[in-house]
């Protein structure tokens, strides 16, 4: 019998198509939204941070259509709004009324939009390295974007992602590599973000007006030498939303949750309860 994939979970119907999702622990539910590396999948993204969480809430992390094993169905758009109504119908497919709602990267622009264009179903809010402003594109999200499967392209990847490049070992990219011509993967993902990529950026930001109405308590957490999403877009979004507090990791790149994932735990866990 074929070993079972840990990124394969539940699976629900969601809208047109079913989503891939991961539903652990007891509690006020934690919906987490993944990024939009090559290959990456919710378990990758936020498997670290399960056994942290499930003995205090529910934690609910699904693959974003494109990605992952959420099915890919024929002549799909992959846009933020789209993306909105998954997370929708994802939670109406749950029963859950209100979440507390956690976005990594792209991740996070899509749950900024979540929270603006759905507040009722928002209880508290968390952006890590969050997209949802503008700004000018990166070498690092460039090159994300722009994957092209190979080994080598996956290393240069894993090393911009980390501050401490001991995380971006040999099985990791391996791993992540292979993960990312997984059947389908990569027609997906090089579809989303064309050139010029400067447009997908400004396609994932909400309106700054609509952000300043953001009614929720809002956690921002940022690595301070993140290659990928500068620490200016997490600057912007805490002038910009009223009931926000920031916190900085030192030491640490685009992967908050991966490079300090204790400490990211006890963050949401303290933000959540108090």
């Amino acid at each position: 019998m074929a070993e079972k994939r840990p990124e394969i979970a539940k699976s629900i119907k969601t809208g047109s198509y079913k989503t891939n999702y991961h539903d652990v622990g007891k509690g006020f539910p934690v919906a987490l939204l993944h990024g939009s590396g090559p290959g990456v999948t919710a378990w990758a993204n936020w498997g670290k941070l399960f056994p942290l969480l499930e003995k205090e809430f529910r934690v609910i992390a699904p693959d974003l259509a494109g990605f992952g094993f959420t099915d890919r169905t024929e002549g799909a758009e992959y846009n933020l709004n789209n993306w909105v109504r998954q997370t929708v119908d994802l939670l109406d497919a749950l029963k859950i009324e209100k979440t507390n709602l956690v976005g990594n990267s792209f991740g996070g622009a899509l749950a900024l939009s979540m929270a603006i264009k759905h507040p009722e179903r928002v209880n508290k809010l968390v952006l890590m390295g969050s997209m949802g402003v503008s700004f000018p594109i990166t070498y690092g999200l460039d090159r994300v974007w722009g994957y092209a499967p190979s080994q080598a392209n996956m290393e240069e990847l894993l090393e911009i992602f980390t501050y401490d490049h001991s995380f971006s070992t040999p099985a990791l990219v391996k791993t992540r590599y292979e993960a990312s011509i997984q059947p389908g993967f990569q027609e997906s993902f090089s579809s989303m973000f064309p050139e010029p990529r400067q447009k997908s950026v400004e396609k994932m930001a909400s309106n700054e007006n609509y952000i300043r109405n953001i009614p929720h308590e809002t956690l921002i957490i940022h690595g301070r030498e993140d290659r990928v999403i500068p620490i200016e877009t997490s600057m912007r979004l805490i002038k910009l939303i009223d009931k926000a507090q920031l916190h900085v990791f030192g030491h640490c790149g685009h992967w908050t949750q991966i490079e300090h994932t204790e400490e990211f735990a006890d963050l949401l866990r303290n933000f959540f309860t108090r």
